[in-house]
């Protein structure tokens, strides 16, 4: 088992900054990959990046350039720095870890850009 908590969200202007933070515990061991994921009110949740124990990265279109993801080093946490936030990046953020068998969510912290 794993647990995920998040932290960081809250409300930010437009072209404002964010770093979510999200710590796992449990049988970290056995995570393979973390990531981002969002969903907005009405939408489905999608992706917006992800990375891999050996530190492979991958992004939404929507956020490269303006998003940069991070690890700990045992991939104990993973980070997401929002930077030129923009209102169509207001939704809930959920961190997500998979392992070989099982996919394990957080209970998401809401990012809502607005002036």
């Amino acid at each position: 088992q794993v647990q995920l908590v998040e932290s960081g969200g809250g409300l930010v202007q437009p072209g404002g900054s964010l770093r979510l933070s999200c710590a796992a515990s449990g049988s970290i061991v056995s995570i393979s990959e973390m990531g981002w994921y969002r969903q907005a009110p009405g939408k489905q949740r999608e992706l917006v990046a992800g990375i891999t124990r050996g530190g492979n990265t991958n992004y939404a279109d929507s956020v490269q350039g303006r998003f940069t993801i991070s690890r700990g080093n045992a991939l104990n946490s993973v980070y997401l720095q929002m930077n030129s936030l923009k209102p169509e990046d207001t939704a809930v953020y959920f961190c997500k870890a998979s392992t070989w068998t099982n996919v394990y969510w957080g209970q998401g912290t809401q990012v809502t850009v607005s002036s």
